[in-house]
């Protein structure tokens, strides 16, 4: 009997194992999960949505330090499936401090020249894409403006929605226009008068993507108390494919 109850003893043990191994392999190389900590990307995302991102999409990467430690080890990236093509929403690390991860839009690839005159954006001398406004004026209690909303198709067929502030001075958003170097990629918010992107710390280099936001299985509101679950619970985000 002691004998049996060790042998089931050490299967399970031996299933955990395997288990955890391949959690462990499957969240480095092909999904990982990855929280909204910010209103940058909004209405696209928001504060308290949860995603799962495709990490190997774009190429996964071996581990580049030692867990608890942080000894830098040396990296291997595996070969990509893709490019990264404007419109697609990309978590990468941040330049300017890689402990940290940020999200993102992709404006511009390798060689494009961006400009930005007021809300407008210009790939190569072009808009970013066909652009309607579809909601003016309308108050967001959480940022203190007013907003308009505009709905975005590129030529590469994404649709996507961005914010601007109704009432912003268009002189100050005046930038470029600028070449995207070779390996990097110029990045935006959706909610572009609210959004720490490479209009302040530079072009993202490539080396620092961590893969394709795919899609959102968990979202609540935090400013809505823990006890109002039907409330907090964003029931309607569940399941959407991020675009």
């Amino acid at each position: 009997m002691k004998n049996k109850k060790r042998n089931a003893i050490f299967e399970y043990a031996e299933a955990f194992g395997v288990a955890l191994i391949a959690a462990l392999i499957l969240r480095m190389l092909v999904v990982q999960a990855f929280r909204i900590p910010t209103g940058s990307m909004k209405d696209t995302l928001l504060v308290g949505d949860f995603l799962l991102v495709n990490k190997f999409v774009y190429g996964a990467k071996t581990p580049e330090r030692i867990p608890l430690v942080d000894i830098k080890l040396p990296s291997y990236r595996f070969p990509a499936f893709k490019e990264p093509k404007r419109g697609q929403i990309i978590v990468f690390k941040y330049p300017l401090d890689e402990s940290l991860d940020y999200i993102k839009r992709c404006i511009g690839v390798p060689g494009d020249t961006i400009e930005i005159k007021g809300s407008n954006v210009f790939v190569n001398g072009e808009p970013e894409g066909e652009k309607n406004l579809i909601a003016k004026n309308q108050f967001d209690p959480v940022e203190g403006f007013y907003i308009d909303y505009y709905r975005i198709i590129n030529n590469n067929g994404a649709e996507y929605t961005i914010r601007v502030h109704s009432n912003k001075n268009a002189r100050q958003q005046n930038y470029g226009p600028v070449a995207v170097p070779p390996d990097h990629l110029f990045m935006l918010g959706d909610n572009r008068d609210n959004s720490q992107d490479s209009r302040y710390w530079g072009f993202m280099p490539m080396e620092n993507i961590v893969g394709e936001a795919m899609v959102i299985y968990w979202s609540w509101d935090k400013y809505v108390p823990l006890w109002d679950l039907s409330e907090k619970i964003r029931w309607n985000r569940i399941f959407n494919i991020i675009r």
